[in-house]
C-alpha cells in the first residue's frame, strides 16, 4: 500500500483550491461584462436616454478589451503574475464603485473603461496561472475550471445579475459584483504563491502567426459569428419586453433558459467535438442563422421563445468551444499568444454587434434586431463554406 505524506496531500488539496479560485476570477469578470445586456432597460430608464444610447457600454468595453488584450500583455510580460493579478482586481473594484456611484451616464462609461482595461490583462494571464498553480498532471483539469468558471458567468451570473437589479437596482448588481471581487482579491492574496514571468514572445511573434491563411479565416469567422449575435443579443431584453410585452420575470427565465442552453453544447461538444468539431460549428451558425431569424416570430409564443433561446444558446457554447480548440491547434508554442488575439477578436465583434443592433433600433426599428443579425450569420456561414472547401485540415476533424 502506497503511503502519501499528510504534508504532500495538503499541498495538493491547496493547488486544486488555487484553481478554483482562478474559476472563480474567471466567473467574476466574465459576468461584469455580460451583465449589462441584463440591465440596459433600467439603466437607460435612470439616465433618461434611450437603450440605443446605453448601448455604448457595450460597444466601449468591447472595443477596448478587443484592442488592449495584445498591447497590454507583451507590456506586462515580465510582471510577476500574482502582484498583476491583484492589481488587475484592485482596479476592477474600485471601478465598481464607480459603477455605483455614477451621477450621470458618462462617470458610469468611465467605470466601464477601467474594468475594459482589468479584463484586457486578466484575459491574457489567467490560463497561464491557473496551469501553474495546478497538481501535476492536471493542467487540463485547470483550463477545464477557467472555461467553467466563463459559462457560468452566462448561465448564473447575468440572470442573477438580471434579478437583483429586478428588485434592489442596477446599481446594487455592480455593487454585489465589487464585493464579490474584494472577497476573491483577498483570497488571491493568501492562497496564490509567488509566479515570476515565464513569457517569452514579442510582438515579432504576431505577423509570423498571422500568416497562417487558416487562422486569419478563423479569426475572421470568430469575429462575423459574434457581430451576428450581439447585434441581436445586446438588445434582446428590452426586445422581449417592449415587442413582445414580455413581463420582467419571464425575461429574466428566458435570459436564464440561453446561459443554461451552454451547459448543452458543452455536453454536445465534449461527447462529439474531437472527431467532428468542424461539423459542429458549420451547423451551430445555421441553427444561430434560424434562430435570429426566427426570432420575432417565437416572441409571440412562451413556447417558441424558449425553443429558441435553447437552441441559440446551445450553438453559441458550441461554437465558442469549437472555433477555441481549432485555434489552439494552430501553434502550440504561441497559445498564449494565440488566445489573447482570440479574446481580443470577440470583444471586437461584441462591440461591432452591439453597434450595429443600435444602429437597427435607432435607424429601423427595435423588431429588426434578428433579422439584421441573421443577415451577418449568413455572412458567417458563407466564410466556414469557403474555410471547409479551401483547407483540408478543417475537413478531417
Amino acid at each position: 500500500m502506497t503511503h502519501i505524506p499528510q504534508a504532500e496531500t495538503l499541498s495538493r488539496r491547496t493547488q486544486y483550491i488555487q484553481v478554483l479560485l482562478m474559476g472563480i476570477s474567471a466567473f467574476v469578470m466574465n459576468t461584469t461584462e455580460f451583465v449589462p445586456v441584463a440591465l440596459l432597460s433600467d439603466i437607460a430608464q435612470d439616465f433618461s436616454i434611450t437603450t440605443a444610447e446605453t448601448g455604448w457600454m457595450l460597444t466601449l468595453y468591447a472595443w477596448i478589451v478587443a484592442a488592449m488584450s495584445l498591447p497590454l500583455m507583451l507590456l506586462i510580460s515580465k510582471l510577476e503574475r500574482k502582484k498583476l493579478l491583484l492589481g488587475i482586481f484592485a482596479v476592477f473594484i474600485v471601478s465598481h464603485i464607480l459603477s455605483v456611484v455614477a451621477w450621470s451616464f458618462n462617470v458610469l462609461l468611465i467605470s466601464r473603461v477601467g474594468i475594459a482595461f482589468s479584463h484586457a490583462i486578466f484575459w491574457s494571464i489567467t490560463a497561464a496561472i491557473a496551469i501553474r498553480v495546478a497538481p501535476e498532471g492536471k493542467k487540463a483539469f485547470a483550463l477545464s475550471v477557467v472555461a467553467t468558471g466563463t459559462s457560468l458567468a452566462m448561465v448564473l451570473g447575468v440572470p442573477l445579475g438580471r434579478i437583483i437589479g429586478q428588485w434592489y437596482g442596477w446599481r446594487t448588481t455592480f455593487g454585489g459584483i465589487g464585493f464579490i471581487a474584494l472577497v476573491v482579491f483577498i483570497l488571491q492574496a493568501r492562497l496564490l504563491p509567488t509566479l515570476p514571468s515565464m513569457f517569452k514572445g514579442s510582438f515579432r511573434k504576431v505577423p509570423e502567426l498571422l500568416k497562417n491563411p487558416m487562422l486569419v479565416c478563423l479569426y475572421l469567422l470568430i469575429f462575423t459569428v459574434f457581430t451576428a449575435h450581439y447585434t441581436a443579443y445586446s438588445y434582446i431584453e428590452p426586445f422581449m419586453r417592449e415587442i413582445g410585452s414580455i413581463s420582467e420575470n419571464f425575461a429574466t427565465f428566458i435570459l436564464l433558459l440561453f446561459g443554461g442552453a451552454g451547459i448543452i453544447g458543452s455536453v454536445i461538444f465534449s461527447r462529439w467535438g474531437d472527431r467532428h468539431s468542424t461539423l459542429l460549428m458549420f451547423v451551430s451558425i445555421i441553427i444561430m442563422l434560424l434562430s435570429m431569424l426566427s426570432l420575432l416570430l417565437a416572441v409571440n409564443s412562451v413556447w417558441a421563445l424558449s425553443l429558441n433561446a435553447t437552441l441559440w444558446g446551445t450553438a453559441l457554447m458550441l461554437l465558442i468551444i469549437s472555433m477555441q480548440a481549432k485555434v489552439l491547434m494552430v501553434d502550440q508554442h504561441a497559445q498564449d499568444m494565440l488566445m489573447s488575439m482570440f479574446s481580443g477578436i470577440i470583444n471586437l465583434g461584441i462591440g461591432t454587434g452591439a453597434l450595429f443592433g443600435g444602429y437597427a433600433v435607432t435607424h429601423i426599428s427595435l423588431s429588426s434586431i434578428g433579422y439584421v443579425g441573421a443577415v451577418i450569420s449568413l455572412v458567417a456561414l458563407l466564410l466556414i463554406l469557403f474555410m471547409i472547401k479551401r483547407f483540408p485540415a478543417l475537413r478531417r476533424s
